[in-house]
């Protein structure tokens, strides 16, 4: 066996110069394929973007079911303010979204508002958020008396109003009643 030398060296050489291109070009390709992997574990939820708004279909601490719907939906519960791929600390305001893959790693958190419908009905539970639900339904925690977009005021609400919520961002009071009257 002989080894001339040449073509180790021209392999080496061209081992290097893809090396080199890959660490120049941030391993962009690598990272793409990744994301792309990511992102296909995802639920259509957690693919939700900024502004986007979900339907909870039902609500559990552990296994939740959500779908994204059209904010002007009567059941959009919960308007997507912020989009992360790791676990945060979402504002007092928010309920927040996370889903999990496998090993327990975050692969999508969303910090969500409240999307309250005027008019509509909503069940509120401790440990699970809101859910809309018809106003004759007997889990019926609250409903919207008046929605006040642009405005985060406590005074904006009148004397059908039992309870008041407000959103800083976006700014918006929920004037919230009786679902039985």
């Amino acid at each position: 066996m002989t080894f001339t030398g040449k073509g180790m060296v021209s392999r080496f050489s061209l081992a290097l110069l893809a090396v080199a291109a890959l660490g120049a070009a941030g391993c962009s390709a690598v990272d793409k394929v990744t994301d792309v992997a990511k992102d296909a574990s995802k639920s259509d939820t957690a693919r939700s973007k900024v502004g986007e708004c979900i339907n909870v279909i039902s609500a559990s601490m552990i296994d939740s079911k959500t779908e994204p719907v059209p904010c002007s939906a009567e059941n959009a519960v919960y308007q997507v303010v912020q989009v992360h791929d790791k676990k945060v600390e979402c504002h007092e305001d928010y309920t927040s979204y996370e889903e999990t893959f496998g090993s327990g790693g975050t692969v999508a958190f969303l910090c969500l508002a409240p999307n309250f419908t005027e008019g509509s009905c909503y069940n509120e539970g401790m440990m699970t958020g809101y859910k809309f639900v018809p106003c004759t339904a007997p889990e019926a925690s609250f409903k919207v008396v008046s929605r006040v977009d642009g405005q985060v005021d406590e005074q904006l609400c009148g004397e059908d109003a039992d309870q008041v919520l407000v959103v800083n961002d976006p700014k918006i009071t929920y004037c919230l009643g009786s679902a039985k009257g």
